[in-house]
């Protein structure tokens, strides 16, 4: 069985990526940059499946007033919807990204 603080290693560097990538653009940058909108969903994938795989009930009952299951719920829309990705929804979602400081305060 597999260390599960890898998955918040996981999630953590996925969002410090997004942030890095995302930084000092606008939304109207960010629609006209194709690669940095591959880069912004690959990394909410991972973020939403780290969390799935850590467990989402377990985080619900950690931090109650975060919605870990919309959080995660993403992952299941950029990888099943991917023909009709609202880059609009991407880039607000990249704006709550900034759960760096929840996600560190996890008990591993």
């Amino acid at each position: 069985m597999k260390d599960r603080a890898i998955y918040i290693a996981a999630a953590l560097e996925s969002i410090e990526l997004i942030q890095e990538y995302t930084d000092g653009y606008t939304q109207n940058e960010f629609l006209a940059d194709r690669k940095t909108q591959d880069a912004v969903i690959r990394n909410l994938e991972i973020i939403g499946q780290a969390l799935k795989d850590y467990g989402i009930n377990e985080l619900s009952q950690q931090r109650p007033e975060i919605s870990w299951h919309q959080i995660s719920g993403m992952r299941n829309i950029l990888a099943h919807e991917y023909l009709g990705v609202d880059l609009i929804m991407v880039w607000e979602r990249k704006l709550s990204s900034n759960l760096r400081p929840v996600v560190k305060k996890i008990k591993l």
